[in-house]
């Protein structure tokens, strides 16, 4: 079957779920194990049900890329990473989350924003869905914000798009956010050319 560029996308399909157990309850997310009708029978998966989240690719005057490096215990890595975070604020929109999450984690504000692309992140173990949005403009904020945990020693680097890409493309940086959305970015902005 052939698809023609403008019918690529994903579709929804809801099978019915006959049962929702919460399995583990965190601070952050939680764990459920469904037992789904599929077919001709049942299925059983476990995911973590998570809040959805925002990233920033945000571009200085010059085309370089905001780039943050911090600790990710699950990897053991301290891997570059867009500035991101949760929509952990009730009724928060994904536009206003980006705003308030450049500021947290970068001590920056950017005058001009647009959406730059959407992504589920682990589409078989969670359903995150993570906002990627292009900020340009980009300044300092009025005031520093106090950080904890593995946010106290960030790493800060603005670093040219394209070695980003390169980067990326060579496999010396590995978080999945980032390569969206520095390939997105790099992509919005040769279109523009």
């Amino acid at each position: 079957m052939t698809e023609s560029p403008q019918d690529l996308r994903d579709e929804p399909f809801e099978p019915e779920v006959l049962h929702s157990d919460l399995v583990y309850r965190g601070r952050v997310w939680d764990v459920r194990s469904d037992r789904v009708r599929y077919g001709d029978g049942e299925i059983v998966r476990q995911y973590v049900d998570h809040t959805g989240a925002v990233a920033i690719v945000a571009l200085d005057d010059e085309g370089r890329v905001l780039l943050i490096q911090q600790y990710r215990h699950p990897i053991r890595h301290r891997d570059w990473e867009l500035p991101a975070g949760l929509l952990d604020v009730e009724g928060e929109e994904p536009l206003a989350a980006a705003r308030r999450e450049l500021a947290e984690e970068a001590d920056l504000v950017a005058e001009r924003w647009e959406p730059l692309v959407s992504s589920w992140t682990t589409p078989g173990g969670n359903d995150e869905i993570i906002h990627v949005f292009l900020a340009t403009g980009v300044s300092s904020a009025d005031a520093a914000h106090d950080r904890e945990d593995e946010e106290a020693d960030i790493r800060v680097a603005w670093v040219p798009l394209s070695d980003a890409v390169s980067a990326v493309l060579e496999g010396r940086m590995r978080n999945g956010i980032l390569a969206i959305g520095v390939l997105a970015a790099s992509q919005r902005l040769r279109d523009r050319d």
